[in-house]
């Protein structure tokens, strides 16, 4: 019997009709949605988690053969090498924006699953709109303690919350203070979104715990555009260390202020967030020279670990800049993302937050300082062990844990 071309097309499109949509639709590409600040005085952080997100997806979409989860290969061998794609969504920093652009992204854009968002008060409404479709939210880099206590089962952080990076700040006063140095009075100085708040409560409960004197706990207005009242306070206070929680804008203006009014703290040690911004550094940076921020990543690592330092470069080519504590949270997190949508072979919201539930990656196939990556019952990995950078000829250097240091603190800062 002679077949005909028309009967093998005829026969190819009955088989196909048979194939459920979504699994043929997997098998092509997998959408995620990234939510981030695009505009506004945010728009840099946005700018550059976007630059950090395509660096991941290369990484996953090619073969780049570094040793981290789905380097080998193209795409996603468990979805038969389907192709991760994304979806950037603008919240302009503002919570309820960032509720609307999540619900966007799910019910129009179709979305796998969500990453975001810097901003940790977007990231309350983002993640609670994601719990409400069962689809997964990874919080790349919001660092709020709360965020993972409000018993979501959708919602997932690799790294640590402030809680865990002010416990090692403390540590790191600890140690210095065996060595004879003095450290009795902190100030705290923090916004008041749930960043700042969370953060500042973190460090006065542990303070407490371990014989720290609070003489200033000053709460301001994020995005204020004035600090001379809060600035003038913390001078008098002239407590042993400052301890900022600030974002970019607001940690501009605080140096900024500190200077105009003559105020030199005998240290700053900060919780990141625009302390870890290149931006704030070339406005300000020539009145740093010291400061101490933590973070989860250093670039010293590469020394240990090569493939830091050429992941770093392919970041660096899109960017300009080096890989920093937020930029790098980013990139791990979507790996880690998609590690559990190739797992779950599966586009489907709930078999991916199954899969991330049984994430455990060694922290050798990370470019982080990392034990490991394994999420506790509230989504969050316990196993993301902090570090303290120093500022120091215009580059950041490790100094804290002992195990992670590559030079001594310089204490008081210049």
């Amino acid at each position: 019997m002679t077949i005909s071309r028309r009967d093998v097309l005829l026969g190819a499109t009955a088989t196909a009709a048979l194939v459920p949509l979504a699994a043929r639709a997997q098998t092509s590409e997998v959408v995620i949605g990234v939510i981030y600040p695009f505009s506004g005085g945010s728009a840099q952080q946005g700018v550059d988690a976007q630059k950090a997100y395509e660096t991941a997806l290369e990484v996953i979409n090619k073969d780049t053969d570094f040793d981290l989860p789905l380097a080998k290969g193209e795409g996603l061998p468990g979805l038969g090498g389907a192709k991760v794609r994304l979806v950037f969504a603008d919240h302009q920093a503002d919570p309820q924006k960032g509720r609307a652009e999540a619900e966007r992204l799910i019910t129009q854009e179709k979305v796998s699953a969500i990453i975001g968002t810097y901003q940790s008060a977007v990231a309350v409404t983002v993640s609670q709109i994601c719990e409400r479709y069962q689809i997964p939210f990874v919080s790349a880099d919001n660092s709020s303690p709360s965020l993972h206590r409000r018993g979501l089962k959708y919602y997932f952080r690799a790294a640590p919350h402030d809680e865990m990076y002010s416990a090692a700040m403390f540590d790191f006063f600890d140690a210095l203070k065996k060595k004879g140095t003095k450290i009795e009075t902190l100030s705290l100085f923090h916004e008041d979104t749930i960043f700042g708040t969370d953060s500042g409560n973190a460090q006065a409960k542990i303070a407490g715990e371990r014989g720290y004197k609070i003489v200033s706990d000053i709460k301001y207005r994020a995005n204020s555009p004035s600090l001379s009242a809060e600035v003038q306070q913390l001078k008098s206070a002239n407590a042993d260390v400052l301890m900022p929680s600030s974002y970019t804008t607001d940690g501009i203006l605080l140096v900024k202020t500190m200077g105009e009014l003559g105020y030199k703290p005998n240290a700053i040690v900060a919780q990141d967030a625009g302390f870890s911004e290149k931006a704030l550094y070339d406005a300000v940076g020539d009145k740093l020279e010291g400061v101490i921020s933590r973070g989860t990543f250093s670039l010293d690592l590469a020394q240990k670990r090569p493939m830091v330092g050429k992941i770093n470069e392919m970041f660096k080519a899109r960017s300009g800049k080096d890989f920093n504590d937020l930029t790098s949270r980013q990139f791990m997190g979507l790996i880690i993302l998609a590690d559990a949508i190739n797992r779950a072979k599966s586009a489907d919201g709930e078999k991916i937050r199954d899969a991330l539930a049984a994430t455990d990656i060694p922290g050798e196939q990370t470019i982080m300082p990392w034990k490991r990556v394994k999420f506790d019952e509230a989504g969050q990995n316990n196993d993301a062990d902090p570090v303290l950078l120093q500022y120091v000829g215009g580059k950041f250097v490790t100094i804290f844990p002992p195990q992670a240091a590559i030079a001594e603190a310089i204490w008081p800062m210049k």
